[in-house]
This record gives C-alpha cells, structure tokens and sequence, in this order.
C-alpha cells in the first residue's frame, strides 16, 4: 500500500480552488490534437466506465425538438458520438440517429450496443463478437447511405451503412467523419447532439456545419457530463484523477453568432459505481492515457489509497459518484435575444 508521506503527491498539497474555466485550456493545438487522439482506441472501456445521460436532461431537450419531416421520425445528427450512449437513448425514443465520429473503434463499440440492455451492459459485445458476426446473428441489419460522403462501420472503412434494427423502426447509423464537415445533407436533422465533445472541435466549422445541416427550426444540444466539484470529497477525487472537462458553474461554450442560445440548465444526480470502476474511470482520462506508465501508476495508486484508506469504502463496495449535467439549447439564430435562467 502506498506511503501517503512519500508517495502520495497529489493528495498531500492543498486541494486548488474549483476551476474558474469556462472551456479546457491546451498548451498548444498539437497538444490538443494529442490529447483528442487519446480516445481512438479507448471504445470498450469509455463504454463502460463513462456515465450515461439522465433521462431527465434527454426529455427536456426532446420537449423542444420540432417533428420529423411529414410527422415521422425526428431525424437526429450525433456528432462527436463516440460509443453511442446518447446515440442510443436518443433511439429508445423513436428517433432516427446518425452517429458522427473519427474514431472507428469507437463507431464499432457502439454498433455493438444492445439497445435494450440496461447501460453499461453490453451482452454482444460480452463474447467479443465483432460487427460482422453481429450483422450474421441478425442483430444488426445494412442499409445504402443516400448522403454524398459514404457511411462507414467502424470494422469494415468504406461499406455501406450499418443500422442497429430494421427499417420500420427508429435507427441507428454510424458516420466515420469530422464534425466539422461531415458531408451529411444540408437541413438533415431536427436535432443535433453533442454530448462531451464540443470543446474538441473547431468551433467556428463545427458551428457553421451545425447551421448548415439543421432542418428549419432544429434544435442543437451541447451537454457535458461533469464531476459535481462542489462536493468536497468529489473535488480532491477530481485533481487526482485530472479530471480536466470540469468547468465552472455559469460557464457557456463558445459557440459562433450564426446559433442563439435558447434554453439552458443544470441537473444534479449520482452515478453508482465500485470502488475498482472509479479508480479505472481515470483510465479513460486523456491525461492519464497520455501520461508516461510511472506517471499513471502514481496516479492509479494514489485513487486507490483516497478511495479505500482515506474515505474508507471497502473494496469492491458501491460509490454514488456525484455529477452535474449541463445542457444548452441552440437554434439558428433569429435576431432574438435571449435571457440565460440557470436551473438546478
């Protein structure tokens, strides 16, 4: 067990002040770059150990989605998607999905979801079934994309189309492209998504694509899932994890003039999680995958002694992790003013 006078270096200064950020600060565009690179291979473990997106926060933003084209399926665009978790709560309810991404793995991961499973279990992908095997079980059915830039599984560059259930039904399909040009059609979506992503993105592109594939009066989310800092124990849990999403309480995303802002919130609540699955949930940090093998057993090491000596869970004992989930709506803008109204 390690020694917390010797060893422990991120417990032992004093804990810095809540983050006063409004956006993650990089060194440089290359460390950016670096860091978002990061996830490309990080599909099954991100999947399992980030949290979902509470219901609450996904049927406020659905209250002001407008109807699908001639009383249909609402058509929703998922840029930054990576495995999927909203991808799919957005398909469990009735929503036609794209799934945007540039990482394959990622794509795969969230082809290999159970849509009915409860989250974070993942029956088809528990035996290492691979997308074709799947598509050879009937679990998922191929469809031919209409959009000018193919579509893409995440196992196989270049083919056609995958959705997750048959035509009739709401479906899923994955897109291998940037967010800032995704070759999908103009006016495609009532509604795009970005949960966990913007700050990645170019936003001036990202915004102006956003513009252009919005359908008449479509609606975009940007949503953040974020460590609940103003618990104290939750914000030492967050410096030493180098938990780096976390911005302030009032923050607002930079966003270009071309989009308004329309709707805000704040929606507090728990993720239950074992104490090992907290500790590997650092794994899934761009800092700490990044970081040099010494660097990140320091850090793992150092999880591992405030979770089981300092706070005192046993191991393999259920934690409520404390989250806040922000949420900001926005459509193309009008010349209206808006009023920002935080609501917890």
């Amino acid at each position: 067990m390690p020694d917390p006078s010797t060893s422990l270096d991120s417990l032992h200064p004093p804990v810095p002040p809540i983050s006063s950020r409004a956006e993650p600060r990089f060194a440089s565009a290359a460390r950016k770059g670096a860091l978002a690179d990061a996830f490309q291979e990080q599909g099954e473990d991100y999947d399992r150990l980030r949290p979902r997106y509470p219901d609450a926060v996904i049927d406020a933003v659905l209250e002001q989605v407008p109807s699908g084209p001639d009383g249909g399926a609402v058509r929703a665009i998922d840029l930054g998607a990576g495995t999927g978790k909203l991808s799919w709560a957005l398909v469990g309810r009735g929503l036609d999905v794209t799934a945007v991404d540039t990482s394959a793995a990622m794509l795969e991961t969230a082809l290999r979801r159970v849509p009915s499973a409860p989250d974070g279990e993942h029956p088809a992908s528990a035996g290492g079934a691979t997308v074709g095997e799947a598509l050879a079980g009937g679990a998922l059915a191929t469809g031919t994309p209409t959009h000018g830039a193919p579509a893409h599984t995440a196992s196989t560059p270049m083919a056609p189309a995958h959705t997750a259930s048959a035509s009739a039904a709401p479906t899923l399909t994955t897109h291998l492209a940037p967010a800032e040009s995704t070759g999908l059609p103009a006016g495609s979506a009532e509604l795009i998504t970005v949960a966990q992503a913007w700050h990645w993105f170019d936003a001036p592109a990202a915004s102006a694509e956003v513009t252009r594939l919005l359908a008449p009066g479509g609606v975009l989310a940007l949503v953040w899932n974020m460590l609940d800092v103003t618990i104290p124990w939750v914000h030492r849990l967050s410096r030493i994890m180098h938990a780096g999403d976390i911005h302030r309480e009032d923050f607002l995303p930079t966003v270009e003039a071309g989009l308004e802002l329309t709707d805000r919130a704040v929606h507090r609540w728990e993720d239950p999680m074992r104490t090992q699955d907290v500790i590997d949930l650092a794994r899934t940090r761009s800092y700490v995958i990044t970081a040099s093998e010494e660097r990140r057993a320091k850090v793992l090491a150092n999880l591992d002694w405030y979770l089981h000596e300092h706070l005192g869970h046993a191991r393999g004992s259920l934690v409520g992790v404390p989250y806040r989930t922000n949420w900001f709506l926005y459509r193309v803008a009008t010349g209206g003013a808006f009023a920002p109204n935080l609501a917890s």
